[in-house]
């Protein structure tokens, strides 16, 4: 007698769809450099400036998650989640602000990179206009990206790497913790939804994917407004 196949849930559902696109993401040029420490000031100096502007945006779509939570848990880790991204992080950019010499008024006046505008875009409109579950599915590949390449690149950093203090805070236990919880809710909240809305999620998590690659790769093209 055989029993009825495991429904996989929804975020290893998701991940093998994009397992091939992480893997580009894992080993491009930016995340091989910045792991062998060889990554140049510039690239990198690009890379936290428009991160810096992304996690505003990310921290206001965390906050709209958490005004949509289903549960009351849900608002207590997303509305935390929003506090970090701008706290916790934002101390990791300020150190690398201040050995790069930029300040605020700097900092304000470099627009958002075609890349980062994107991203930010679509998680804006995605958490304004879908419902709760569409929003999660939009939110967790950033989480989780960055918990897996922060992983992968500290078990290979090279001594002694000009860019260990954010090596360490993506590839440590803390952020993984996050990560793991971002991915429990996800999962429980896609495992009582429709299947045009679980569809609906891929969709949303599958494009987030493509815009982590974007937004890597762009920070090694030093990339600007062509016009």
């Amino acid at each position: 007698m055989t029993g009825t196949a495991a429904v996989p849930t929804f975020s290893r559902e998701a991940w093998d769809r994009n397992a091939d696109l992480y893997e580009t993401i894992r080993t491009l040029p930016f995340n091989t450099e910045l792991a062998s420490g060889s990554l140049s000031q510039d690239r990198f100096r690009h890379y936290i400036v428009q991160d810096g502007h992304y996690l505003i945006d990310y921290a206001r779509t965390l906050a709209i998650a958490a005004a949509k939570a289903d549960q009351p848990d849900g608002i207590i880790q997303f509305s935390q989640a929003a506090n970090e991204a701008i706290v916790v992080e934002r101390a990791l950019h300020t150190d690398y602000f201040a050995r790069f010499g930029i300040g605020k008024a700097e900092f304000d006046a470099i627009p958002l990179s075609p890349a980062c505008h994107h991203y930010t875009s679509f998680l804006l409109a995605t958490a304004y206009g879908e419902p709760y579950p569409i929003v999660l599915a939009a939110l967790l590949p950033c989480f989780w990206v960055y918990g897996e390449v922060g992983k992968d690149i500290l078990g290979r950093a090279a001594p002694d790497n000009p860019y260990q203090a954010w090596i360490d805070t993506y590839g440590g236990e803390e952020f993984q913790a996050v990560v793991d919880a971002a991915i429990a809710t996800t999962d429980r909240v896609a495992s009582d939804v429709t299947a045009a809305t679980r569809a609906a999620m891929h969709v949303a998590f599958t494009r987030a994917m493509q815009l982590e690659w974007m937004f890597w790769d762009s920070a090694y093209r030093l990339e600007r407004w062509p016009v």
